[in-house]
């Protein structure tokens, strides 16, 4: 079940930047099926794709201090776009600032969905 709400937080912060900004940052079609397909598949490449990428970018995250981070949550836009159909990105450092947005919203939505998991943690 949580992570059905996890889902729907994601699809929600993809579907609200999209809606929000007008498609200034991001172009999303529809809540359903896009933003909900479009978020899974983000979180299939967060999971998989993404770790592989930040060890082989690792020397080059350092060199910039950390700032490539952004770079590669970025990519992992462009690659859900390429992906899913019914999501458009609109520019490069518009889906640089999309990606941080929606990490910033989808990490507070996580911990309302999910208060315990920080405390498991810690």
């Amino acid at each position: 079940m949580k992570f059905v709400l996890r889902m729907l937080v994601s699809a929600a912060a993809l579907f609200g930047v999209a809606y929000l900004t007008g498609g200034a940052l991001l172009q999303v079609d529809s809540f359903w099926p896009a933003a909900v397909f479009a978020a899974v598949v983000l979180a299939v490449a967060n999971a998989i794709v993404k770790p592989i990428i930040q060890v082989l970018a690792f020397p080059v995250t350092v060199i910039t201090l950390g700032l490539f981070s952004l770079v590669i949550s970025a990519f992992m836009l462009y690659l859900v776009e390429w992906i899913v159909p019914g999501v458009h990105t609109t520019g490069f450092w518009q889906t640089v600032v999309a990606s941080l947005i929606i990490s910033i919203v989808c990490s507070i939505g996580f911990r309302v969905v999910d208060p315990e998991r920080d405390r498991d943690r810690g």
